[in-house]
């Protein structure tokens, strides 16, 4: 992505910055088909001609945002505890870590959740082809290194990876809609989590002696 935005990147950091949030506030306010690049400019104090000459056109801009927020969300793997083999031990570690993320980035994450809601035609099928593949990495990561002898023997493993993928994913998209901003999440939100997975420890794990 880099490459591609070579003249982007060249700008002085705070000039991007501005660029980027005045962008992400313009899709988070209204979505993609009514974002009118005229307020992006107010907003980024650029001219219309700077940011055409940075990005092609709408659609540019808002799967440039998209790439942008997916990285800032990588760091969630990059801290995440791989010597921790209790699957719901590193879940655990997982919401910490995205929960300081979220407090530093709170805006990249209105985004991703304008992202999930877009309807629009012209970027939904863009945005659905590069999130399947990024929440398959993100779980295989998460798994990576897991202690699989502690589920009980009488389960099929894959089966329950799944329920416990498809409960997360139910979960996050319950939190995030209670939110009308992710300036405003709290650790309630995360700490909710911990039932669950006391229930799925209890229904998945062998006894302990």
């Amino acid at each position: 992505m880099s490459e591609i935005y070579s003249k982007f990147y060249s700008l002085e950091s705070e000039k991007r910055e501005r660029i980027i949030n005045a962008s992400i506030d313009e899709f988070v306010r209204v979505g993609f088909e009514k974002a009118s690049t005229n307020e992006i400019v107010k907003k980024a104090n650029i001219s219309k001609g700077s940011l055409f000459s940075y990005f092609n056109n709408k659609k540019e801009l808002y799967l440039f945002l998209f790439e942008n927020v997916i990285e800032i969300t990588e760091q969630i793997y990059e801290e995440m505890d791989t010597n921790e083999t209790d699957i719901f031990k590193r879940l655990q570690g997982v919401g910490l870590i995205k929960f300081k993320i979220i407090k530093k980035y709170p805006q990249a994450f209105n985004f991703l959740k304008a992202v999930a809601q877009e309807e629009s035609t012209e970027v939904k099928s863009d945005i659905e082809n590069k999130i399947k593949p990024l929440l398959e990495s993100g779980f295989g990561r998460i798994y990576q290194n897991i202690d699989l002898t502690k589920f009980r023997d009488d389960i099929d493993i894959q089966k329950t990876i799944n329920i416990i993928n498809w409960t997360m994913l139910s979960l996050a998209e319950q939190q995030r809609n209670k939110l009308n901003s992710f300036e405003e999440i709290s650790m309630d939100l995360f700490s909710e989590w911990d039932s669950y997975f006391d229930i799925m420890k209890r229904c998945f794990y062998k006894k302990e002696d």
